[in-house]
């Protein structure tokens, strides 16, 4: 899920030591340099100046961050706190929410899926929910596509940013220690008018990705969970991974928020190891809880093709990107992932928020790199918002490495 508000009360905190940590040796892609062209030491003491710099300037408790080599070979830091009130140190192997990142991993189970012949992206959704009780109530429901959803082209509003759900909220009908079910929350945008006809416009969504999770469900007759194992993170060997289906995280380290925050939450996410909201029910809006490290790994092993089968891998690059000021719109984002333009190159990706944790992944296709950053906190009002300051640096810091070796 997508979150976004004003945040004030910004807070200094000095920075520990930083710590590293490197994993992996994949495959060295065609074209792209080498595993000894670069110096990783020197590459990996900048990498962590920089993080340093970005928690420092933000105010951010802590934060990780990881990048992947052309050769394959993974170096995650960390940063600040995990913990800033008993002083535990933001470790490598920390998890921390990622939120809307998980739209790429539905995205992707959902592409292997289709290259399985497990399930049709271009057939009509009512193929798989029209017996639903509340399905004749959803706008556009008998043209929206599995690939409308999964592009936000389907008309559809998007419940977490209506009025309607912000006063079920603080009117506690929408209480935050209960996971209600998807269709709950659909419910929100039923007998609306639609935006525009299916296919024909762009609106950002989790309630269309609810959707998508249910109609793959339905289709495949298992668990869209079980499904994301099987099928991605298990052959990745992402083992700090997991759905973040119920609030008793193993790993995850505390978020935090400004005392004013507007969901009436405790400052720090995080008590006697139990989150104090239940992230369950973003679901495929997001629902998974993960590091750095794994998410730049992925990263790299999607966009280069290694995830999904033959002629259904493409179509994941083949979104046109939008330029480097447009926010996320369509040309720019298909099948859960992001496309833009950078001072780089194009860059496929995404980014997540919800309260109390910030983070994103991106892949640049000319360099053969990934990268990803965590922190354990959303932008605050006063100071620049952690995953802006990390996007402009951190890949700068790797790429003008690969440039200068």
């Amino acid at each position: 899920m997508m979150w976004y508000f004003k945040f004030r009360n910004a807070r200094k905190f000095v920075l520990p030591l930083l710590s590293i940590v490197a994993v992996g040796l994949f495959f060295n892609a065609e074209g792209q340099a080498g595993p000894r062209d670069v110096n990783a030491d020197l590459l990996v003491k900048e990498f962590q100046k920089a993080l340093e710099q970005v928690v420092e300037e933000t105010g951010a408790p802590g934060g990780v961050a990881a990048f992947t080599l052309p050769d394959g070979r993974t170096f995650t830091v960390s940063a600040g706190f995990a913990d800033k009130e008993r002083g535990i140190l933001m470790a490598p192997n920390s998890r921390l929410l990622s939120a809307s990142i998980g739209k790429s991993f539905v995205g992707a189970t959902a592409l292997s899926l289709a290259a399985d012949g497990k399930i049709d992206l271009d057939a009509k959704v009512s193929t798989w929910l029209s017996d639903r009780p509340w399905f004749s109530r959803l706008p556009n429901a008998n043209e929206i596509t599995l690939r409308n959803l999964l592009d936000h082209r389907a008309g559809l509003l998007d419940h977490v940013y209506m009025p309607e759900f912000a006063k079920a909220i603080s009117s506690g009908k929408i209480n935050l220690a209960i996971a209600e079910s998807p269709e709950k929350l659909i419910e929100f945008i039923l007998d609306k008018e639609p935006l525009f006809p299916a296919g024909k416009g762009f609106k950002y969504t989790d309630s269309g990705f609810l959707i998508a999770g249910l109609a793959i469900e339905a289709a495949t007759g298992k668990t869209y969970y079980g499904e994301l194992r099987r099928r991605i993170l298990d052959p990745l060997g992402l083992m700090l991974t997991s759905p973040s289906d119920h609030p008793h995280l193993p790993g995850l380290v505390p978020g935090y928020l400004p005392a004013d925050n507007p969901f009436g939450l405790p400052e720090k996410i995080l008590e006697n190891h139990v989150v104090t909201f239940n992230p369950g029910r973003e679901w495929t809006g997001g629902g998974l809880v993960t590091n750095a490290g794994d998410l730049a790994r992925y990263a790299k092993e999607l966009y280069e093709g290694r995830v999904i089968k033959g002629e259904f891998s493409k179509q994941l690059l083949a979104v046109k990107p939008r330029s480097k000021d447009q926010p996320y719109a369509y040309p720019g984002y298909g099948l859960g992932q992001g496309a833009k333009m950078t001072d780089y190159g194009l860059a496929y990706g995404h980014n997540g928020w919800i309260p109390g944790y910030t983070s994103f992944m991106a892949y640049f296709p000319d360099y053969g790199i990934s990268v990803a950053a965590q922190f354990n906190m959303v932008p605050v009002s006063g100071k620049p918002a952690p995953v802006t300051v990390a996007k402009e640096r951190l890949p700068a810091v790797v790429i003008n490495s690969l440039k200068n070796k």
